[in-house]
C-alpha cells in the first residue's frame, strides 16, 4: 500500500490476483473405492486363509493403508488382527527377508 495515497500498488501482495489455472478444467478426480468386504458382506476376516490376506500385506511384508486398499476403518481394524494372528502362527511373514527367500507371501 501507497504510505500517502493508502492505495494499493502494482507490487503489493494485496494487488496480485491469484493465478488462473493454465489448462482449465476440474483436475483429477479419483475413483471412489470401494470396501471389498462390505461388497461381500463380510462379518468376521478369517486369519487362517493366507490367499485372501496376501493382497493386502506389501512386497516388504508391512500391511497396506486404508487408502491404498480402499477397505473400510471398521474392516481395516479387522484385517490388521487377522494379519498379526496370521504372522504369529507363521502363514504370513514378518520381514521383507522371508518374501525375498520363500519368492512370495503366504504358503506355496
Amino acid at each position: 500500500m501507497n504510505r500517502e495515497t493508502g492505495a494499493a500498488t502494482a507490487n503489493s501482495k494485496d494487488a496480485r490476483r491469484p493465478r488462473a489455472r493454465k489448462w482449465g478444467g476440474a483436475g483429477y478426480i479419483p475413483k471412489r473405492k470401494v470396501c471389498s468386504f462390505c461388497v461381500d458382506k463380510v462379518d468376521s476376516i478369517d486369519y487362517k486363509d493366507p490367499a485372501k490376506l496376501r493382497r493386502y500385506i506389501s512386497g516388504g511384508g508391512k500391511i497396506e493403508p486404508r487408502r491404498k486398499t480402499g477397505v473400510c476403518a471398521r474392516h481395516q481394524r479387522a484385517l490388521a488382527i487377522a494379519l498379526k494372528r496370521a504372522r504369529h502362527l507363521a502363514l504370513l511373514p514378518y520381514v521383507p527377508a522371508h518374501v525375498q527367500k520363500t519368492g512370495g507371501v503366504g504358503i506355496r
